[in-house]
């Protein structure tokens, strides 16, 4: 609990310090590179859910196509 109020403390702090510092302009400018990056993070998650799709798939044809030989090649026990 108390690292969780430290954090919100110093994050108001730093807050305080950017507007005081670089006023709107930094705030923008911030704002517009969080823009750019959330847009470029967008993109690389649909490249890796279809990616993780496609090796799901591959994955799931080939773990049957072993069991099945496995299954095949597996001796009969005898008593």
């Amino acid at each position: 609990m108390v690292k969780f109020i430290m954090g919100v403390i110093v994050g108001i702090l730093l807050f305080f310090f950017l507007l005081y510092f670089g006023g709107g302009k930094a705030v923008k400018r911030v704002g517009e590179g969080l823009t750019d990056t959330g847009k470029k993070m967008e993109a690389l998650e649909e490249v890796i859910k279809k990616e993780k799709e496609e090796v799901w798939n591959g994955m799931k044809s080939g773990v049957k196509k072993k069991i099945l030989k496995e299954e095949k090649e597996a001796p009969k026990k005898t008593q």
